[in-house]
């Protein structure tokens, strides 16, 4: 890898699921995108493939039957729809990784001991980090003379302070196996809220900020200055927000109630997981299928989400309160930046606490950033389309230069 091509080349994301290997190849300075994909189904008889470019999609069926051979997938499509990664001068391949626990507070060079930690801290992450750690090796054998970057989703959430993450069990059990609050999106969230402040041109450090980031995973933080104080996510991606298949918050005597009935642990975990939330309460976890049986007068979908704003609400609250000043406002994600219904019921009734959107400006989706508040309303409300993998690759070139 030359200086030259470390500075000024692209940067491969890659983001290894269980099943999954999605990618892009993007110039970080820029946000361009060359060509993105995904290599979904890894493992199972047939693989599906999809690699994008500007000039057109490809799609295709292929056995893929691990994480290896999805790398060598992807490189043949390169190699047949472009860009020819060969001469593309890749400065560097960065990876989302989701679970960096306490041990990885930001980015870090991936070698064979960070590889292993990573791993160490699977069983904080059983269906992600093990993935992650698959897409590292095969990517590493695969790009061997680049640079291998590891972004974790927990690291921004580094910052909490120890009221914040701290669960009130025995010390002793939560320091031994890691017990704690680490929140995820941190990628996210880092990133809207920096695009935020730069859209405003207010210095980060100067703004108290509350992030809404509303997909079919949910999350929010309060940053105070450019750190993060509060997130509603805590030891998995299962606390907090109503999301699209996840309960969110939950009575954590619910599983004794449901193992009392009969469920084993498997079951509940599942049951929270891939079954409640808006899919529990009125049987989609599509947020565009939602509204639409909502408008059409369905009960079920109406209260799923009353529920959902409800808790969206609970939330914003008790930031308003830990933070004592809110400067900002941000929604982002899939539901946050395309649902203008969804952002008017949150700030419904919050004129008083300097909270007021105008109704022409909330209208519609969104592409680029944008305000949506009266100029009156004491806190800027914006909507800031999210892009964790141009985060990623932003993150991995300032660690590389």
């Amino acid at each position: 890898m030359t200086v030259g091509s470390a500075l000024t080349g692209p940067v491969l994301v890659l983001n290894s699921g269980s099943s999954s290997l999605k990618y892009q190849l993007l110039i970080p300075a820029t946000a361009h995108v060359l060509a993105s994909g995904s290599v979904e189904r890894i493992g199972e008889p047939m693989g599906l493939v999809s690699h994008r470019t500007p000039e057109g999609r490809y799609d295709s069926e292929q056995p893929v039957p691990d994480h290896g051979d999805a790398l060598t997938v992807l490189r043949q499509q390169f190699s047949s729809h472009g860009p020819d990664l060969a001469t593309a001068n890749i400065a560097a391949v960065g990876h989302r990784v989701v679970h960096g626990g306490a041990t990885f507070l930001d980015p870090v060079l991936i070698d064979d001991l960070v590889t292993a930690q990573i791993e160490d801290l699977s069983p904080l992450a059983p269906l992600h980090n093990p993935a992650a750690v698959a897409g590292m090796h095969a990517a590493r054998g695969r790009f061997p003379d680049v640079a291998h970057v590891a972004v974790f989703d927990t690291a921004f959430f580094a910052t909490l302070p120890p009221a914040a993450y701290t669960y009130a069990i025995p010390r002793a059990l939560a320091e031994k196996h890691r017990i704690r609050r680490y929140g995820f999106h941190g990628t996210s969230h880092a990133y809207v809220s920096r695009e935020a402040a730069a859209f405003l041109h207010r210095d980060y450090a100067d703004l108290n900020q509350v992030v809404l980031h509303l997909g079919n995973g949910c999350s929010a933080s309060a940053i105070r200055g450019g750190i993060a104080v509060e997130t509603s996510m805590g030891l998995t991606p299962l606390q907090g927000l109503v999301m699209g298949t996840r309960s969110g918050d939950v009575d954590p005597g619910l599983h004794r109630f449901l193992a009392g009935l009969g469920m084993s642990i498997e079951e509940i975990d599942d049951l929270l997981n891939k079954e409640s939330g808006l899919k529990g309460l009125a049987g989609v976890n599509d947020f565009r299928e939602l509204e639409r049986l909502r408008h059409s007068g369905d009960e079920a979908a109406r209260l799923a989400f009353d529920v959902y704003v409800h808790r969206i609400k609970h939330y914003l609250g008790a930031y308003l309160g830990l933070l004592g000043r809110l400067d900002v406002l941000v929604f982002t994600a899939g539901v946050g930046e395309h649902n203008p219904a969804l952002r008017a019921a949150v700030l419904e009734g919050l004129s008083r606490l300097g909270l007021e959107i105008a109704p022409a400006l909330n209208e519609g989706a969104s592409t680029t950033t944008r305000v949506i508040s009266t100029p009156s309303s004491s806190t800027a409300v914006l909507v800031v389309p999210t892009n964790e993998e141009l985060a990623i690759a932003r993150q991995t070139m300032e660690l590389i230069s």
